[in-house]
């Protein structure tokens, strides 16, 4: 049996005083300044017992905090089908929001709704003085402060961790940051999860942009700190912030998205992102509407139709977002602070008064005796990697209908295709850790095949000073037509198993290299649900040095056999 031992775990990214740590706090400089032009285009075709049809939007308005700014003009919405009927009004939030109506649409039609966007982020020390609690607030913001069926501000579990993570804060930044590294570390990002409210957050650590959101809301209001919800879109764009002689490079899906802001006496209304930033959102991140909830901000690409009675069809919607940007300067420095959360938070320098939470040193795996290794009987079965994804979702179509006896809608969802094209100019590298022993058989990758010929083949990679090293081993090949041309992302496993590999506890990474023209996707996962910050690299093809750290994870399965 091969045995690929590796003893040292050495993660330059995460040294501190000699030894490996769990924070991934990082303090911002600098900052984002772009211009884009954004079109979303619907395609709805009715059906011949469509007898009424509404398309509602919010208009984005122009925005300024003391990071995040948006300008919005040349507003603009454009049917092919000429409405029967339009309607405008501002509702308690202040969003603008604007219903077109058709009677009896028979033929198919496209809407497109288009701007041109100056966003803008500015990272440099915010100075707040705002006590906690925060008291004196005038009556306008007790709204910001109640409960919903999705933000359950009154559940004593609620109030009891919200009330425990604030015990002795003095200031409103200290309180929100305690809380917000509490979600962090506590939520582990899925796509599909079984409900969007803060009680399923806070009872299975699980959930998309939503369930985190209405958590991080639900704990702040409960110790009387205004949140409001954000619904936008976010923009695929990368970026890349300098950390030393790393990139970390970041970016979003090309979608809808949830967060939040915060309101501040001192500061005004203030963004978060509670998924990975404070005090700010990237000017990938586009402010459509605000509410209490996601329910209370769904108005914004909300599609209604009635039938005539007894019918059962379903009309046909496809949703595409596109950006276009004309011009996009970016200069972020970022420095890694020696507190904080395990999973990465990103945020400017404050100057106020703040705890810092106190690092949590990794233990290293104990190194297994090769003399007892060889005689150890691997019969129990092992899988590990990050597991979770939407198998077999289709992106284009992907919302669903609500029914009731009177009308039919169709409510924007979040369910975003998070990938990157791995076949192409750009190669990826994914790490994995295991604290056993593992006769390896199969690693498994979320793919999508889009076309092309040829084979893929992935490659097993040592740990080199918390980096890719060499390759030392290659599964056997598997032919793109032995992989499935359904639209979505399934497990693809590369075989090990005639290769006999021991693998002892530490660090490995994987890399996918092909053969011929094959078109693929590798679907990945927010954060790091399973492994470390630096566990996910990528460089050009012609390049040596991994020197981008992605701040994702992709989805992977290590299945193999370990000792009982």
């Amino acid at each position: 049996m091969r045995k690929i031992m590796i003893y040292i775990l050495g993660f330059i990214l995460f040294m501190q005083g000699g030894h490996p740590v769990w924070a991934e706090n990082y303090l911002l400089n600098g900052g984002q300044k772009s211009t884009f032009r954004y079109a979303l285009v619907q395609e709805i075709r009715p059906t011949g017992e469509t007898v009424t049809m509404n398309l509602t939007y919010v208009i984005p308005q122009t925005f300024t905090s003391e990071t995040y700014r948006q300008h919005i003009k040349d507003f603009d919405i454009r049917f092919s089908l000429k409405p029967d009927a339009r309607k405008e009004w501002t509702d308690r939030h202040g969003n603008r929001v604007v219903d077109y109506a058709w009677d009896s649409p028979k033929k198919a039609f496209k809407a497109e709704v288009s701007f041109i966007s100056d966003n803008e982020v500015t990272l440099k020390q915010i100075k707040t003085e705002s006590p906690f609690p925060v008291n004196d607030l005038p009556a306008a913001f007790d709204l910001y402060l109640s409960e919903t069926a999705q933000v359950q501000v009154n559940n004593k579990e609620i109030k009891q961790k919200a009330r425990a993570l604030v015990n002795d804060s003095k200031t409103e930044f200290d309180a929100v940051q305690r809380i917000l590294t509490w979600v962090i570390d506590k939520m582990k990002y899925v796509l599909t999860p079984e409900a969007y409210d803060a009680m399923y957050a806070f009872r299975t650590g699980k959930g998309n942009c939503q369930n985190y959101s209405h958590l991080a809301a639900a704990l702040m209001r409960a110790v009387g700190i205004p949140v409001r919800i954000v619904n936008g879109i976010t923009l695929k764009e990368p970026y890349h912030v300098k950390l030393g002689a790393q990139l970390l490079s970041l970016n979003m899906a090309q979608g809808r998205h949830s967060w939040i802001e915060v309101y501040f006496p001192d500061l005004g209304w203030m963004p978060f992102d509670p998924q990975q930033t404070e005090l700010f959102v990237s000017n990938r991140f586009v402010r459509i509407e605000i509410g209490l909830d996601n329910q209370d901000t769904m108005n914004d690409g909300l599609v209604r139709w009635t039938r005539t009675k007894g019918s059962k069809e379903v009309i046909s919607f496809q949703e595409t977002i596109a950006a276009d940007f004309t011009s996009d300067i970016v200069d972020l420095i970022g420095e890694k602070q020696g507190y904080g959360p395990k999973n990465l938070m990103l945020l400017p320098p404050v100057k106020a008064q703040y705890f810092n939470a106190p690092v949590v040193k990794e233990q290293k795996p104990v190194p297994y005796d090769p003399a007892l290794l060889a005689k150890a009987v691997f019969e129990k079965p092992y899988i590990y990697g990050n597991l979770d994804f939407p198998e077999g979702v289709n992106f284009a179509f992907s919302r669903t209908t609500r029914v009731t006896d009177n009308e039919n809608s169709m409510e924007k969802n979040f369910l975003v295709e998070t990938a990157e094209y791995i076949t192409g100019g750009q190669d990826y590298c994914q790490a994995f850790e295991i604290g056993v022993p593992v006769n390896l058989q199969q690693i498994g990758v979320a793919l999508q095949k889009f076309g092309g010929e040829g084979e893929l083949v992935l490659e097993l990679r040592e740990n080199t000073q918390g980096g890719p090293g060499k390759i030392a081993a290659v599964s056997r090949g598997v032919r793109l037509e032995n992989i499935s041309g359904a639209r979505g992302y399934f497990w693809v496993d590369f075989d090990f198993a005639d290769q006999q590999l021991m693998l002892t506890p530490d660090r490995y990474w994987i890399s996918i290299n092909y053969k011929g023209s094959p078109i693929i996707n590798w679907f990945y996962s927010y954060g790091k649900p399973v492994g470390q910050m630096d566990g996910t690299r990528s460089k050009s093809r012609n390049e040596a040095n991994w020197r981008f750290t992605m701040g994702y994870e992709f989805n992977y399965r290590v299945s193999g056999l370990t000792i009982r």
